[in-house]
């Protein structure tokens, strides 16, 4: 990676890391400012039966968060037919299923997106995050492999593969090792960044000599 691809990579890392830890982990926002604390739970797969029960605090049910998607969607699936290959609108479709909810429909438009540009790792992040969403941590954990292919040293990906390691899992060796490299490989990240990444290695270091005591 050059020197401007690698700038830009820790940008986009700084930009996202919030974004990335809530959506793998479901943790409340302020987890990553803070840092400390309890090892976060495990995210669970989202179950069939959320789909149609109410949800708390007047949030939309699954069903009706698809049929939102599917409309929100409609445009850019009608800009789709006459350019069926366009793999930054198959992202742009695949995020607005994301952001519901709709992992499986994401998931089919991320593929569709990467068979036109596998190497995109945009695309491939959020589909690792999506797979991981439904369970399939191997599968997630097999697409940021895939991503470090193209590229070995990219932020986002290096810490999205500990989280996932650590959480989906139980590795937290695995994790701890993604992490290093991490910090290792990118010397210009930002200081706030830096230090919530290491609280992750401190804690899943703690976790590690928990289950071996």
């Amino acid at each position: 990676m050059d020197r401007e691809s690698s700038s830009s990579a820790v940008s986009s890392f700084s930009a996202t890391m919030l974004y990335v830890v809530c959506l793998l982990v479901g943790l409340p926002i302020g987890y990553l400012i803070h840092g400390a604390g309890a090892p976060p739970p495990k995210a669970p797969p989202p179950s069939e039966t959320n789909a149609s029960a109410g949800m708390p605090n007047g949030m939309p049910t699954l069903e009706q968060m698809k049929a939102m998607a599917n409309k929100k969607a409609e445009p850019l699936l009608q800009q789709l037919n006459s350019d069926p290959k366009n793999a930054k609108l198959l992202f742009q479709i695949g995020m607005v299923y994301e952001s519901a909810h709709q992992f499986k429909d994401a998931i089919s438009y991320f593929d569709q997106s990467l068979a036109n540009d596998p190497k995109d790792m945009n695309v491939l992040a959020e589909k690792a995050s999506c797979l991981y969403y439904l369970g399939d941590a191997d599968s997630a954990i097999a697409t940021l492999n895939a991503a470090l292919q193209y590229s070995p040293n990219d932020a986002r990906t290096l810490f999205n593969l500990g989280m996932v390691r650590w959480q989906g899992k139980s590795d937290a060796k695995g994790a701890v090792e993604a992490w290093q490299k991490l910090l290792k490989t990118n010397p210009k990240l930002g200081e706030q960044q830096k230090t919530q990444v290491q609280n992750l290695i401190k804690q899943a270091s703690s976790t590690r000599i928990d289950s071996q005591s």
